[in-house]
């Protein structure tokens, strides 16, 4: 069996967690592949256990033939993962060296366990849907792809922002802001929900768009099937803004025609028996508690 390991930003401090993850593999007779930038950094402090074999890109990973994809780091190391990982079906598994971690769930005190679960097909796989951007100006290259959100935000100017949005063709609305957030259910914890969106559970099939410091306080955030497609027309004092996916960003000007739709494809997530979105929103957003006290 061969997994494969990443981390977009691997810190010394987050060793014993990997060594703990390392150990947990070998007892299980596991292989394991490691992220080309991940592997120099360890060999650039003298940190190499065996002759590893890396990989850097989307095809490399293919070539490895892993059966899982072990993120390391918070939410924003499992965003990135979709870049290598997109439509190849390959589940992902979060181990939390950030500070929520709604995605990155398991802490090092389950690793031992989760890694046992695993081999012993002890786990849920739970589909999670994306964002396809579709430009006419070539955007974010042959992974157009987001996992939490898309953005339109103003750029170098304190001056809000016109957004046409427009659903199957339809016009919708006019939204004068400073930004506007289409987030999956996924993302619906993230961006949109600190614009005053909804909490949205996976698989609902549905989009959120949620305005950004919108003008007109009539406008609040608004909750679509995602089979729609949405498509956005942007005007402003200037003449460029800022456009992201996940954590990814590009500049685009009112030549842009932008649509978004949902993937055909979805992310894959390993989820171990015990684990609810339910009991994640509690103890991440501290549900029930005093916290006066």
């Amino acid at each position: 069996m061969n997994v494969a390991l990443y981390s977009r930003v691997f810190k010394l401090d987050d060793l014993p967690v990997l060594e703990t993850l390392m150990h947990a593999l070998a007892d299980q007779q596991i292989n394991y592949v490691v992220f080309s930038d991940m592997a120099k950094t360890l060999e650039d402090h003298g940190i190499r256990s065996g002759d590893w074999r890396t990989y850097s890109n989307y095809e490399e990973l293919l070539a490895c033939q892993v059966e899982a994809f072990f993120c390391l780091g918070g939410d924003g190391t499992f965003l990135n993962a979709l870049t290598l990982v997109r439509d190849s079906g390959i589940p992902l598994i979060g181990i939390n060296l950030g500070r929520l971690g709604f995605l990155a769930g398991l802490e090092e005190s389950q690793i031992q366990s989760a890694i046992s679960d695993f081999v012993a097909g002890r786990f849920d796989i739970e589909e999670r849907a994306l964002l396809q951007l579709e430009s006419s100006i070539d955007l974010f290259g042959d992974c157009p792809y987001a996992l939490n959100d898309f953005t339109i935000l103003k750029r170098d100017t304190s001056s809000m922002i016109t957004v046409d949005a427009y659903m199957n063709g339809d016009f919708m609305n006019t939204y004068w802001a400073d930004g506007l957030i289409i987030a999956t259910p996924t993302g619906s914890t993230g961006y949109s929900l600190s614009c005053g969106g909804p909490i949205v559970f996976p698989g609902s099939g549905n989009f959120v768009i949620s305005p950004v410091a919108p003008h007109n306080l009539g406008v609040r955030p608004i909750v679509i099937p995602d089979k729609s497609v949405l498509s956005f027309e942007v005007t402003g004092r200037t003449d460029s803004f800022l456009c992201t996916l996940d954590s990814r960003f590009a500049t685009i000007t009112t030549d842009h025609q932008i649509a978004i739709r949902r993937a055909p494809f979805s992310l894959r997530l390993i989820q171990f028996h015990g684990y609810s979105f339910l009991s994640t929103m509690r103890e991440k957003l501290a549900w029930g508690r005093d916290l006066r006290n």
